[in-house]
């Protein structure tokens, strides 16, 4: 394959350019070989050719002042730069930039845990900075406080929080839990958000607001500038944790689980973000479909319920926990069993009956901070590794949701795929997840799944 070149840029200027690049970071950390190098900046996902979004070079400055430096020179040979932290959101591209050509800016090795203040219940870090690295460093030094972590570990709190992430705990809203940031604009300029914006200021990760506009929302899920610098909020250890399950045998019930749980989230009787996971998406967790089905097209219904019945899963599975002590966690389950149990076939779990079971473990440790890779089991589902996700927005309603669910499955079946999904309600809102399965050996499949999106 040639190599991609950035749009309107030529071979000397490229070259050139990167020779500039290198006197900044030195020449480890500018990758340029397309097989040996750059093959983990592609999509490993990507349904069309690997061309496409296949980035002409990626540089790993390790400081503010290397940033600095590499923004000026990619601004005067105007090449176009494609910034990632861990760069593992596979499903959404991964680290690939969305063009090819682009340089891509990769901040792995700015991975510092600048601060982490157990009393106040924060941490500084870098862009580099894992879900495992904070928890395994809060674990190391005895800290009682938890993170909250996106389902794959491997991700990063910048990354996550850039692009409007959420986890399971109940500071699962990792926008609404980043407290300041450091940025650095495309013109070099390093931009303090908050109450850094005062001198000597020791608030910066305390407070959100400081004083006039509040801007990191800016930074988000934009390219207004470089994220170096981030503080988030971290819960304190509680004293005491139930996570539990409940299982619904009827696909319409999950308008009336829905609705349902929007006061319970309101009025903060369930404190987490509740998850309505569908049964494809829970089976996927230990067995995989073939097992269940070996003809082509999605999973017919007779096979779901049986699948269902060997897995003592319900057609939705809903996880959530209570938090805090014995007393508040005992009243709010009773609440919860109250509301629910005017669902007919709806039944309650608990660690006693389903620990050690895959889809528990793993919703489980997510809902109590612990990062895993367990997610990734999903993927043994069809074989061959290849997953896209979707992730639509709706109102905590159960007909939106209904809507969602009827409109995503019958386009999922048209293309002859399994609908896998779950919904998550936020504070007001609800995530919509489906999760597009293929085997990305298959050309057949990939091209389906692509036409699909």
């Amino acid at each position: 394959m040639t190599k991609p070149l950035p749009p309107g840029i030529s071979l000397g200027q490229f070259n050139a350019a990167i020779a500039e690049i290198k006197q900044v970071v030195g020449k480890d950390y500018v990758f340029l070989d397309d097989i040996t190098e750059l093959r983990s900046y592609r999509d490993a996902y990507n349904t069309t050719n690997d061309a496409d979004f296949a980035p002409s070079a990626a540089v790993a400055p390790k400081t503010v002042e290397q940033i600095q430096k590499i923004l000026a020179i990619v601004n005067d040979y105007k090449i176009p730069i494609w910034t990632i932290s861990t760069g593992k959101n596979f499903a959404y591209g991964g680290p690939a930039p969305r063009k090819a050509g682009y340089v891509v800016l990769d901040l792995k090795l700015m991975n510092k845990i600048i601060e982490v203040n157990e009393k106040h219940g924060y941490a500084i870090v870098e862009p580099g900075v894992s879900y495992y690295d904070l928890y395994n460093y809060l674990q190391e030094k005895g800290i009682k406080l938890w993170i909250d972590c996106a389902a794959p570990a491997w991700g990063g709190f910048v990354g996550n929080t850039s692009d409007h992430g959420a986890g399971y705990t109940p500071y699962g809203d990792h926008l609404l839990m980043q407290c300041g940031m450091q940025v650095v604009l495309a013109d070099g300029t390093v931009v303090e958000t908050g109450m850094d914006t005062s001198a000597n200021s020791k608030t910066g990760a305390l407070y959100k607001y400081g004083q006039g506009a509040a801007i990191d929302g800016l930074f988000t899920q934009s390219n207004f500038g470089v994220i170096t610098r981030m503080g988030i909020w971290l819960m304190p250890e509680p004293p005491g944790f139930t996570p539990f399950m409940i299982t619904f045998e009827n696909e319409r019930d999950l308008e009336t689980v829905t609705d349902l749980t929007l006061p319970l989230r309101l009025n903060q009787v369930i404190h987490n973000a509740p998850m309505t996971v569908d049964l494809l998406w829970e089976a996927a967790m230990s067995v995989s479909k073939r097992q269940y089905y070996t003809g082509t097209g999605p999973m017919p219904d007779s096979n779901r319920q049986k699948m269902a019945k060997d897995l003592d899963l319900g057609i939705w599975n809903y996880y959530a926990a209570v938090y805090g002590p014995e007393p508040m966690m005992k009243n709010n389950m009773e609440i919860i069993r109250d509301t629910f149990s005017t669902i007919p076939g709806a039944k309650f779990h608990f660690d006693d009956t389903r620990k050690g079971d895959p889809g528990w473990d793993y919703r489980v440790k997510l809902m109590q901070g612990i990062p895993n890779m367990t997610e990734f089991s999903l993927l043994n589902w069809v074989g061959g590794g290849g997953h896209i996700n979707f992730s639509p927005i709706s109102a905590a309603d159960g007909k939106a949701a209904m809507t969602q669910y009827q409109m995503i499955r019958k386009r999922a079946h048209e293309y002859d795929f399994d609908y896998i999904g779950e919904f998550l309600v936020g504070w007001r809102d609800q995530h919509h997840i489906f999760m597009l399965m293929f085997d990305r050996m298959n050309a057949e499949e990939k091209k389906r799944a692509h036409e699909l999106f």
